[in-house]
Parts: C-alpha cells; sequence; structure tokens
C-alpha cells in the first residue's frame, strides 16, 4: 500500500481493460488518477469509483492531446506518471477478417507438418489498406508521441522528476504472422522509449515499457479458438490477467524501479523469452 502516495497519474485507454486494471491498482496504492478514453461517459463512469478526473482525447490527434493536457495542467497542475495505454487491434468489428486469417494458418501449419509444399499463405500485408496502417501507426506510436511530448510540459517542472510507462507488446519484439501495422507500432514504441530514457534521464524522468502477452482483454475475446491454440504455446498454458499487467505498471511507477530506465519488462507467461 502507499508505493504511489501523492503522485498524479494519467492513464490513456482506461475507461475499460487494462487501462482500467492500472488505474485502480494505482489508486490502490495512493494515486490521484487521471482517466483518459475516447468515450468521455465510459472514462468518467471509471473515475468516479477512483475518485479521479476523466479527459476525453482521441490519441492519435495532436490538437486533442495538447488540449487534454493543457485541461489537466488547468484542472490539476501537476503530473508525475504518465501510461501511454490506449490501443486498438485492428481487428474491431471484423471477426470475419481474424476467422480468414485462422483459417488460413491453420491450413499452413498443416501443409508444413505435412513435409510441402506449402500452397496456403497468409497474404495479410497485401491487403492492408493506407487506412488500416495509418490507423494503427497513429494510436499506438503516434497517440505514445503526442501524449508524452504535451505530458513533458507538465513533467519538466517536477524537481523529483516521474515516470513514463509505454505499452509495448510482445508483437514488438518477436513479430506477429498477422499483424505488420501492429507489430510495427509496437516495435516502435519499444525504439521510442529507449530514445526517451535516455533523453529524458537528466530531468530524472524514468521511460519504461510492458510487453504483455496474450492477455484475457476484451481485445483478445474475438480470437476466439484461437486463444486455445496460443494458450497451448505458451509455457504456463494460459492467458494472463489484467493485473499481470497492472502490478507491472505499479512496479515502473513506483520508487521500487528508481534505477530502471529504458527497459522493458514482458509478462507473458514465457511465450516469448527475450526483450
Amino acid at each position: 500500500m502507499n508505493r504511489l502516495n501523492g503522485k498524479t497519474a494519467l492513464i490513456t485507454g482506461a475507461a475499460r481493460g487494462l487501462g482500467a486494471a492500472i488505474a485502480r491498482r494505482y489508486y490502490e496504492e495512493g494515486a490521484r488518477v487521471l482517466v483518459n478514453d475516447l468515450d468521455l461517459a465510459a472514462a468518467s463512469e471509471t473515475a468516479r469509483a477512483l475518485d479521479g478526473l476523466a479527459f476525453a482525447a482521441d490519441v492519435s490527434d495532436a490538437s486533442a492531446v495538447n488540449e487534454m493536457f493543457e485541461a489537466v495542467d488547468a484542472q490539476v497542475g501537476a503530473l508525475d506518471i504518465l501510461v501511454n495505454n490506449a490501443g486498438i487491434s485492428g481487428l474491431e468489428g471484423n471477426s470475419d477478417l481474424l476467422r480468414v486469417r485462422s483459417e488460413r494458418s491453420q491450413r499452413q501449419q498443416q501443409e508444413i507438418a505435412a513435409g510441402g509444399p506449402v500452397e496456403t499463405h497468409l497474404d495479410v500485408t497485401i491487403g492492408v489498406t493506407d487506412e488500416a496502417w495509418h490507423r494503427m501507426i497513429g494510436v499506438h506510436l503516434n497517440g505514445t508521441f503526442f501524449c508524452t511530448r504535451a505530458a513533458l510540459h507538465i513533467m519538466n517542472r517536477n524537481a523529483h522528476g516521474g515516470a513514463i510507462i509505454n505499452m509495448g507488446s510482445i508483437m514488438g519484439t518477436a513479430g506477429g504472422e498477422a499483424s505488420p501495422h501492429y507489430s510495427a507500432a509496437k516495435g516502435g514504441i519499444l525504439g521510442l522509449t529507449r530514445a526517451l530514457a535516455r533523453e529524458l534521464a537528466s530531468r530524472h524522468i524514468r521511460v519504461n515499457a510492458i510487453a504483455p502477452g496474450w492477455i484475457d482483454t476484451d481485445m483478445t475475446a474475438p480470437l476466439g479458438p484461437l486463444r486455445e491454440k496460443l494458450a497451448a504455446l505458451t509455457p504456463l498454458r494460459r492467458f494472463g490477467d489484467v493485473d499481470d499487467i497492472a502490478w507491472a505498471a505499479v512496479y515502473l511507477a513506483s520508487d521500487e524501479a528508481k534505477y530502471m530506465t529504458g527497459q522493458v519488462i514482458s509478462p507473458n507467461g514465457g511465450y516469448v523469452m527475450s526483450q
């Protein structure tokens, strides 16, 4: 308890899922919680339960992000912790696309197991539209940059420094055969994390990333039958839960991690063992 006592933390995409879990644990550890989401009503509901404040903004929109942090500065006047969590899967409302990719992957694996030739190809990249690519990069990578840039106008005033935590993914390290744009965005976030860690060390602002594995959330729910296969490929033989990520975020924001910067923590059940 009280590991974040007296700190003010803003978590993006925190109306539900990982963001809400992080916000809840931060609140329990003594932080004042600021909840961001596209949906102000949903953000307000989460914030009310945590005695916090809600702010609506599309993190891929630089102007909206700047306005949000100006409001944070005006209403709160301080910011110690930023968690860049907002994200999309790219499969929202498109379960048919996931089904097709899953079927192709299964057929390809069967052909490989039979000794070939491989006649089934995933052909994901060729079907990614400009709009889908830009939206994925916009929300994940641009959003992380825009929020960090705006937050620093507040955090740079802190004599004691602060902590920035970026949400990466195992796909940013290992790559995902069916998610080139998601993998590119998350890989970019890991590179940005390291660059920021070097730059901001002089201001005592630590910057780290969390690279989750397969976690049981709304984002992974559409995976359907694939969940069993992914769990089997994970040494711990299961999906993680949101608190596996939330507690990592608590650690990175706390003084327990005062010598941690530019690092990637990856709660993933052993799915990827090198970050």
